[in-house]
């Protein structure tokens, strides 16, 4: 199975809305607004990956998916806007994993100037706002369960641009479409 790094984010926010109905009402204060700190802005189940962002090339202001959490067999669309702080020039990359349950599926690195074409962007990223909106068709066919998504980018002169991670639950329901098929 091929995962574009959009369908990966959309794995990643998906995973992290589950994450949050679970995480209730009972712990202390301080615990819940330290977990907050890295939640995502904007409606997604994306976390980042370290509280202290101050040397991250992107600050990301908001993502939005729909839908929320994403499902199996429907049309995400992933909505994002946030500031670039220095140029993104060729050579950045991302490190890419990607577990289902606790099997690793995909650990790789990425030319990220290449995935940004998947966004119709191109490298190199400009200082200043930016806004991405993209559609990805999820099949149908996703086997149900948790799926860990962690993604680590980087400048090519290996400065942290940002770390984000995401973990989706897909139910049976899509198992049941594939079935339905037959």
């Amino acid at each position: 199975m091929r995962f574009s790094t959009a369908s990966v984010l959309a794995c990643v926010a998906a995973t992290a809305s589950a994450l949050n109905a679970f995480r209730g009402d009972a712990q202390p204060q301080s615990l819940v607004r330290r977990v907050d700190d890295l939640d995502v802005p904007g409606e997604n189940p994306l976390k980042f990956c370290d509280a202290d962002r101050s040397d991250d090339m992107i600050v990301l202001e908001k993502v939005v998916l729909t839908p929320n959490p994403p499902e199996a067999g429907t049309t995400l669309i992933i909505e994002a806007t946030g500031t670039v702080k220095e140029p993104i020039l060729e050579g950045a990359y991302v490190n890419l994993s990607v577990k289902y349950g606790y099997i690793r599926l995909i650990n790789t690195q990425a030319d990220l100037c290449k995935e940004m074409k998947n966004v119709d962007m191109e490298c190199p990223i400009e200082k200043g706002k930016i806004s991405i909106t993209k559609s990805v068709e999820l099949p149908k066919e996703i086997p149900p369960g948790k799926y860990t998504v962690l993604a680590d980018v980087f400048s090519v002169d290996d400065e942290h641009i940002t770390c984000l991670t995401a973990t989706v639950v897909f139910g049976r329901k899509a198992l049941g479409g594939m079935l339905g098929d037959l």
